[in-house]
């Protein structure tokens, strides 16, 4: 096949470039930014693509992100495919700054007091997939017992303010990236087309010489 790698990714590479992409999280950043720039559609269509994007980032609808961003581009009229890729300001080094900003936003917002760390987000996150899991699984068990307690508890402390919190720092992030990456594509794009006009005059010229060069050498030759 004529796309097929060469070397196939194992499993624990796979996972361990999710965290760090060949090249560094910088390259990774260039390459979104040079996609995005280039896509084929009204600049103003990109960047609510974008603005969607980047807002979903700031959810906890971990596994529904991709699907979330399409949803809220097709509201908006944005760019589907630059929604996607604007979730990539949602990664593993971003998501526990995200995640202790969002919960402690979230809680002041409800009134709910105290301060939960990154690893304490995470490690309650684990627990209720856990508790879920365990719910699911013995539903076709023999026992049948499920317990809720620990759902119940990771939804008021965690998720909740998670959602709150996240869903106006995802909206005040959009904003952001809509008028930050609005004039760069506008620039870009103005810029390509300039370009493409000037190789377009530069073949014409070319086209027309060559056309004058041959009408010329009867001329010539009758002298």
């Amino acid at each position: 096949m004529v796309f097929k790698r060469r070397d196939r990714r194992t499993w624990g590479r796979t996972i361990a470039e999710g965290f760090w992409p060949r090249g560094g999280w910088n390259r990774a950043a260039q390459y979104m930014q040079h996609r995005l720039r280039r896509l084929p559609d009204a600049p103003h269509r990109i960047a609510r693509g974008v603005l969607a994007g980047t807002l979903i980032s700031f959810t906890p609808l971990f596994g529904l992100h991709f699907a979330g961003a399409i949803a809220l581009a097709w509201i908006m009229r944005g760019n589907l495919i630059a929604s996607l890729i604007a979730t990539f300001v949602g990664n593993p080094i971003t998501f526990p700054f995200i995640a202790a900003f969002s919960v402690e936003l979230g809680n002041w917002l409800l009134g709910h007091p105290g301060v939960m760390s990154p690893i304490a987000i995470f490690s309650d996150f684990g627990q209720a997939g856990a508790e879920l899991w365990h719910n699911i699984t013995s539903l076709f068990g023999n026992d049948g017992v499920v317990h809720w307690d620990r759902l119940q508890r990771f939804f008021f402390r965690v998720y909740l303010p998670y959602l709150v919190g996240g869903t106006v720092l995802g909206i005040v992030g959009g904003i952001l990236s809509y008028y930050l990456s609005l004039p760069v594509i506008i620039a870009y794009q103005n810029r390509r087309k300039k370009k493409l006009r000037d190789r377009l005059a530069k073949r014409v010229a070319a086209r027309e010489a060559a056309i004058a060069k041959k009408l010329a050498e009867p001329d010539r030759e009758t002298m």
